[in-house]
């Protein structure tokens, strides 16, 4: 029995499906103890766009070590913290038009969502808030209530209360106008909905599976909530900071969310760091009604300013990111045509890909091939049925030729042919 079994909790997961000990990291490559690569087509479940120890975020790291620049702030005034503030408005607010405050809620996902559900309510006095069908928003109670997963839901131990779901795109295949029954429940007065506070919404569902919402349908969304006076809320957790090509995800909609929830690549080099944006007019806090105790982690700070600076000073990352987005899709689409009797799908935008099965059994005995030769894949969606494919941004024209490889042979072992 390893260390690992005989002292870690159960509820470890990933270590179930790569059963093997890491040591070892550098750009789209996770190497084992052993030397063994494998192709990273996970990276950090979104956290590593930039990739695995990216050497100028490394450089900038280690340098503010070597200088004993501050590690630990809470929400002190830093030089990392000014730096930070101002690339991020330079580089990423100003271009795009976006007026936001910044809250710093503490290092992760749940962080940001939990920010801002609280302000939503606090700004609006009401309690109710709506989510989506297969929506997944963090594993902390307000989090968990505006998540879809059962399974997730079900490790509350309390009822999850205050949010309604409703439909995401395309959850009845088109066969009902989008917001058909949230806004006809909003108008009918015995409907017995209450008066949501908030929307909250991820552009492309990841853990649900690769959805991704239509541009039509994320615009729509926002206007419904602009004439009925509700807060939209844009998860941008997993699908920030690139994935789908541009910085932000809902930038092709053309729509300028109430608040954004950033997390996981937002601190570059992995290191645990989470931002919640909002519109000036939302920031009522009284001093200290949101905080914790690891909300300034300061290297975190060096390695996020860094990164904008480097990858987000012109739209190179955006174009090479769409490109790949795109030959992966056509890739997958092809593997779909090649087995029409096997029900594929193939789904995503950007480098946020997955393809769908029949089941989550053989979605996990395709992640499991992949794995075999020397591919990190994992599984999504509500029953495991989708392979999701978040490889770093920074990965090459061939790494992307090699993994498609590796998901096409791996199909090909499990489907037959």
């Amino acid at each position: 029995m390893s260390i690992f079994e005989k002292l870690e909790s159960e509820v470890r997961s990933y270590s179930r499906g790569w059963p093997v000990v890491f040591d070892r990291a550098v750009g789209s490559r996770l190497y084992a103890e052993d030397g063994t690569p494998y192709l990273d087509f996970f990276a950090g479940a979104g956290a590593l766009n930039y990739g695995h120890n990216n050497p100028v975020l490394k450089q900038a790291l280690l340098d503010y070590i070597a200088r004993d620049g501050v590690t630990h702030a809470l929400d002190m005034f830093t030089v990392a913290k000014r730096d930070l503030l101002e690339t991020l408005e330079d580089k990423i607010l100003k271009p795009r038009e976006l007026d936001y405050k910044v809250i710093f809620p503490g290092p992760g996902g749940a962080n940001a969502v939990e920010a801002a559900l609280k302000l939503a309510r606090k700004v609006t006095g009401r309690e109710s808030v709506i989510n989506f069908t297969n929506a997944f928003h963090g594993m902390t109670l307000g989090a968990l209530s505006v998540t879809g997963n059962s399974m997730k839901r079900s490790g509350a131990g309390v009822p999850l209360v205050h949010a309604t779901p409703m439909p995401y795109d395309q959850y009845f295949d088109g066969a009902y106008p989008d917001f058909l029954y949230f806004e006809r429940l909003l108008d009918d007065s015995g409907s017995g909905l209450n008066e949501p506070a908030a929307v909250i919404v991820e552009t492309v569902q990841g853990e649900g599976g690769i959805n991704a919402a239509s541009l039509e349908w994320l615009r729509g969304l926002s206007d419904l909530c602009e004439r009925h006076n509700i807060l939209l809320i844009v998860d941008d957790v997993q699908m920030g900071c690139g994935r789908t090509g541009p910085f932000f995800s809902f930038e092709d909609a053309g729509i300028k969310p109430d608040m954004v929830c950033l997390s996981k690549s937002i601190g570059g080099y992995g290191l645990p760091m989470a931002l919640t944006l909002i519109k000036p007019e939302l920031d009522v806090w009284e001093p200290g009604e949101h905080n914790g105790t690891f909300r300034g982690i300061n290297p975190a700070f060096v390695t996020a300013a860094e990164a904008l600076r480097t990858y987000w000073s012109d739209d190179e990352l955006e174009k090479s990111t769409r490109a790949k987005g795109e030959r992966i899709g056509a890739a997958l689409q092809g593997i779909v045509e090649a087995y029409p009797e096997a029900n594929l799908t193939a789904k995503g935008r950007g480098l946020a890909r997955g393809l769908e099965f029949e089941s989550g059994e053989i979605a996990g005995k395709v992640c499991a091939a992949a794995f075999e030769r020397g591919l990190l894949m994992e599984t999504s969606g509500p029953d495991s049925e989708v392979a999701k494919m978040l490889p770093p941004l920074t990965l090459t024209d061939a790494e992307v030729g090699e993994g498609l490889e590796i998901i096409d042979a791996s199909v090909k072992a499990v489907l037959g042919k």
